[in-house]
């Protein structure tokens, strides 16, 4: 098994009864990337990380961490302590103080004086929670306590992060504090996977994304290699003029595709399937046709907008 992938499987399939959840998975993440994954509810995403963190054992295939083979029915107790797991439901304990909560996580993995105290301060420094160290659980906001169980789930400094939903719930603040934290951990070396609904957050973060499907991984690739695919360019033309007028002009350039008028503004989308060159052309072609234009920028359709276009043709 190659060493460059942190997490690798084949063949991972979990049946529960009659009900396939993941099925026949062959998963490969490189070391230091951040692998987001994606999928409606009841995908199969929970049960892939569950396998992965060894809290669920798989029906059949093979799961390696780090080159190394998790070996079923036993404790693995090397490999775990590579891992760091973060599900969406894990409960924090609300009549401890955050430092004795840590504290607590610490011990448990046998970190011990005086290397455990550093590692808790750092830690805390990390997730910006150093103020609240003698603050009870009981009282901290839900960002805060999300925050703590990112905390709990690094004490270690494990290789690999597997975060279900971390996000979930929290207001645009707090999810821009984690996505901080989930960066300088990528550039302190760690391998993480995050599972999300908030396609934005992990079109920042990622550097590869899974797509899950009914139990199914139907589509894993670099988000550059997944824009580069499926994502259609768009300019954004807008006018102080008549908007005919400039509909009129664009539909002379061969690389426009279709406009779109966008609600309640005076402002095109431009589907272009030319390049830098072509756009730059057809910028002046507006202008020499004395087209008032107040704004024109390329862009290019978001991560969200390519998942929902691929599971339109999933289920036509």
């Amino acid at each position: 098994m190659p060493q460059s992938f942190a997490i690798s499987t084949h063949g991972l399939t979990k049946q529960f009864e009659r009900q396939i959840a993941v099925n026949d998975i062959d998963l490969q993440i490189q070391a230091g990337e951040v692998y987001g994954l994606i999928g409606p509810n009841g995908a199969g995403k929970t049960t892939l990380i569950r396998m992965l963190a060894m809290a669920e054992e798989p029906t059949v295939g093979d799961i390696y961490i780090n080159g190394e083979q998790l070996v079923r029915d036993r404790d693995n107790p090397t490999l775990k302590r590579q891992l760091g797991y973060l599900p969406d439901d894990f409960p924090l304990y609300d009549d401890l103080t955050v430092w004795d909560y840590l504290d607590y996580f610490a011990r448990l993995y046998h970190l011990r004086e005086p290397h455990r105290s550093r590692r808790l301060k750092d830690v805390l420094e990390l997730v910006q929670l150093t103020h609240k160290r003698h603050s009870l659980i009981a009282t901290l906001s839900r960002g805060m306590k999300q925050r703590l169980s990112l905390a709990r789930t690094i004490i270690h400094d494990p290789l690999v992060l597997l975060l279900d939903e971390p996000v979930s719930g929290l207001d645009p603040i707090a999810r821009v504090q984690f996505r901080e934290i989930i960066k300088v951990l990528q550039g302190a070396g760690m391998t993480i996977l995050i599972s999300s609904h908030v396609l934005s957050d992990l079109e920042e973060l990622c550097t590869t994304v899974g797509i899950m499907e009914l139990g199914y991984l139907v589509e894993s690739a670099s988000l550059q290699n997944l824009y580069q695919r499926l994502s259609r360019q768009q300019i954004v033309v807008a006018t102080i003029g008549d908007l005919k007028v400039l509909q009129a002009e664009l539909s002379h350039c061969p690389q426009v595709d279709g406009v779109e008028v966008l609600p309640d503004t005076q402002n095109l989308c431009v589907h272009f399937s030319g390049g830098v060159e072509e756009a730059a052309d057809l910028l002046r072609s507006l202008i020499n046709a004395g087209i008032p234009i107040t704004e024109f920028h390329r862009t290019q359709e978001s991560l969200e907008s390519i998942f929902l276009k691929m599971g339109h043709q999933q289920t036509s």
